[in-house]
């Protein structure tokens, strides 16, 4: 599972420009979602409209921030690790939890957001420029598993002292979607999206497909990719590094606790940017017939990038 605070820097799918776009209206927005760069393009509106569309956005993003991130102290997740349970938890948060089982089952647990134990030992030893010691690791390990957490409408439990969640292998995706679900019930069919992870509706002015490239952590694009109704999502497991010496990045197999080291860079399409976001996470930390057994569940995805 990733830490992913930087993406749309350090392994974005970020926008590429067009090269002769229709003398149609475009308004673009930039700001913050879950602590990295998000960014709008909408078309056909300008002025106040779009104003009021880029504070109803922000609305948005803010309210679901108070649900999944690691950064609010008072977030519905914060308050789920601090007490290992949770009351009346927020339909989004049960949304969540849902597609996070679901993904945890077809990828054979590489998708499992309660890593987070072994995210907070991994980065505090790379803090001290450690390594986490098999004891360590074993502890941690225990305090993970997705078959020790318990969920229903009325609550949001952990089985196991010391167990802690994240979603930021999942989460900017889920809120790309949440966005253009908003957008939709404002009458917008010709966005693009960027929360960390893209969603693209509809078409650009000169009425071909969004097009996004997918680049390495270091900048390179190496695949464009075209999106008309479809989202897009890259990992890369040393976009973020945790330690000086670069050795340790931030997705962590939930099966062994070790770092990722099978792939460097991985994109995948779909139809929802939070399944995208999802597989991309896991898939690097499966092998090729692992993915293709999990594309198959899903036939509306897609492997656009495996490096």
């Amino acid at each position: 599972m990733s830490r992913r605070r930087f993406l749309t820097i350090s392994a974005a799918a970020a926008a590429l420009p067009g090269r002769a776009w229709a003398q149609t209206p475009v308004t673009r927005w930039r700001g913050a979602a879950l602590g990295a760069g998000a960014s709008m393009t909408l078309v056909g509106m300008t002025g106040s409209a779009a104003g009021d569309v880029f504070t109803a956005v922000e609305a948005e993003v803010a309210r679901l921030e108070a649900i999944f991130s690691l950064h609010h102290p008072g977030s519905a997740l914060n308050r789920l690790n601090r007490t290992g349970r949770l009351v009346s938890p927020p339909t989004e948060l049960l949304e969540l939890l849902v597609l996070s089982g679901a993904l945890h089952r077809i990828t054979d647990g590489a998708f499992d957001p309660t890593v987070q134990p072994l995210w907070e030992l991994h980065a505090i030893s790379a803090a001290r420029g450690e390594q986490p010691t098999a004891e360590a690791l074993a502890k941690a390990g225990a305090r993970c598993g997705w078959s020790h957490l318990r969920y229903d409408a009325g609550r949001v439990s952990f089985a196991r002292k010391g167990m802690a969640l994240t979603f930021n292998g999942i989460a900017q995706g889920f809120i790309a979607d949440r966005v253009a679900a908003l957008l939709r019930t404002r009458g917008l069919r010709d966005v693009l999206i960027d929360m960390g992870e893209i969603a693209a509706l509809g078409r650009r002015p000169d009425g071909g497909r969004w097009r996004a490239g997918v680049a390495t952590p270091d900048g390179v694009i190496v695949r464009e990719v075209k999106l008309a109704e479809r989202a897009l999502a890259t990992s890369a497991p040393r976009g973020t590094l945790l330690d000086p010496d670069g050795r340790v990045g931030h997705i962590f197999d939930p099966r062994s606790g070790q770092p990722a080291g099978r792939w460097s860079l991985v994109s995948v399409a779909a139809g929802r940017a939070a399944l995208a976001d999802g597989l991309s996470t896991a898939f690097c930390l499966m092998d090729r017939s692992a993915i293709a057994a999990a594309l198959a569940q899903y036939p509306g995805a897609s492997l656009e990038v495996l490096l």
